[in-house]
């Protein structure tokens, strides 16, 4: 953990290091200031929306693929939602006075040029991290069964970690075990150690294997449980872990104080608002385009399940021809997709009428999808504790959406609700804000289906 903190703590530095040089020198050019005077205090606030733009889209973290053009595009997206914040409250909510009130320009030239100054040395910096982190070890300690859907786990999400998995005896006294060798390796520098993971059950670790373990990690070598690492690395709850009283451990601030839920509702109300009225010229063109493409209907209905299992009806555009198949999912290449459905997926502009619900109080903006239900009676014969996602109102958008693709089958279904639940136990409007621009990145890249 030392050396992630480490890293953070450098490109935090980085980031207001260029700030500062980037805003004076566009400011002296500009003819703001002199040559030799500086803007500090002033700064604070494009300061303040640069970080927080930057840790919404995992900025920070050292397990982000800042080389990626996903990356790229959030970078891009995440400063300029920090621009238009800085703008608002420099000339919208500051009164006179203020410094950066003397030029428009000057703010908008320094984002554009910090934008690529700051992607470019965050790429330094992770292709220098992946050179010495290339070399370092995952060491997972379970049984044999665990070991294997871990190793699953992370052929999915693409760890490029080396993995060494250790098996615990059950019946093998006080000898030395698998774990016992590792654990020597790890403490004589022979294996450098990026995370040491514990499948959770106390009763196979013997007493000298956790005193050791408690010594590595007091040495700074970082050590989580299986269901701890699920959620610092991937941001999401391991199924194996679901119990019918997983709902009354810690978190769920949305289902136990409502404080929380009336100010996401108020804002559901705002926002929906908003779209509704400044979206009506593109909810008349994308009608009209819909109707001239085939003659049939505008928009789709659907019977969803909503929270406390609910059931509404659900407003989208109409992207598949009336009438045409069963199958309850689309498919890759779908032929049922119109002309116009198909760029309408793409872009996520099929969710609009949604909004429609967002308003009604059937959906928030921001939750896990709201299902079918036809779908969901299936689901939740099948997946057990699958009702925990009716704790909170389905969304437009969510944690899974924007982490996972489009669901196709049980599996695909199994894994979102793993995003579904993270979503639901560790709620804040830190994360709705960082759905909103990855959401943002999704509609502007084509990737909906």
């Amino acid at each position: 953990m030392h050396k992630h903190r480490k890293a953070t703590l450098s490109l935090l530095l980085l980031d207001m290091t260029a700030l500062v040089v980037v805003f004076n020198t566009v400011a002296w050019l500009r003819g703001i200031i002199s040559l030799g005077e500086w803007i500090i205090w002033p700064l604070a606030l494009p300061a303040a929306l640069v970080v927080t733009a930057f840790y919404l889209i995992d900025g920070y973290k050292t397990q982000t693929d800042m080389m990626s053009l996903d990356y790229t595009s959030e970078h891009i997206i995440a400063l300029l939602a920090a621009l238009v914040g800085t703008l608002l409250f420099t000339f919208v909510f500051l009164t006179g006075g203020y410094p950066l009130q003397q030029s428009r320009g000057v703010i908008a030239l320094s984002f554009f040029i910090y934008t690529p100054l700051s992607l470019m040395y965050r790429r330094a910096a992770y292709s220098a991290g992946i050179v010495t982190r290339r070399g370092q070890t995952l060491v997972f300690i379970g049984d044999e069964e665990s070991s294997g859907i871990f190793a699953s786990e992370c052929a999915r999400v693409g760890c490029a970690h080396p993995i060494i998995y250790a098996s615990v005896p059950r019946d093998a006294g006080d000898s030395p075990s698998p774990v016992d060798a590792i654990l020597d390796k790890i403490e004589n520098g022979e294996i450098e150690v990026e995370a040491i993971i514990l499948r959770e059950n106390n009763r196979d670790l013997r007493a000298r294997i956790s005193q050791r373990l408690v010594a590595l990690y007091y040495r700074g070598v970082p050590t989580y449980t299986l269901e701890l690492f699920h959620q610092v690395y991937w941001r999401k709850i391991p199924l194996y872990r679901l119990n019918q009283t997983w709902l009354f451990q810690e978190g769920f601030k949305i289902a136990r104080e409502p404080v929380f839920e009336r100010l996401k509702r108020l804002s559901d109300i705002l926002l929906s608002l908003f779209a509704l009225t400044a979206g009506a010229p593109l909810f008349a063109a994308i009608a009209i385009a819909i109707w001239l493409d085939d003659r049939g209907p505008v928009l789709f209905r659907q019977t969803r399940i909503g929270k406390n299992r609910t059931p509404f009806r659900l407003f989208k555009f109409r992207t598949m021809r009336p009438n045409d198949g069963q199958d309850a999912y689309t498919r890759v290449g779908d032929q049922r997709i119109t002309r116009i459905g198909k760029f309408l997926r793409t872009s996520r502009l099929d969710e609009l009428p949604q909004m429609l619900n967002v308003l009604l109080g059937d959906m928030s903006l921001i939750g896990p999808r709201a299902e079918w239900d036809k779908l969901v009676d299936g689901y939740e014969a099948q997946i057990p504790c699958y009702h925990f996602r009716h704790l909170v109102k389905p969304g437009i958008t969510g944690w899974a959406q924007v982490n996972y693709p489009y669901g196709a089958d049980l599996n695909d279904t199994l894994r979102k609700l793993e995003y579904d639940l993270y979503y639901i136990r560790h709620f804040s409007f830190l994360i709705d804000a960082a759905i909103v621009l990855k959401t943002i990145h999704i509609m502007l890249f084509g990737k909906g289906r």
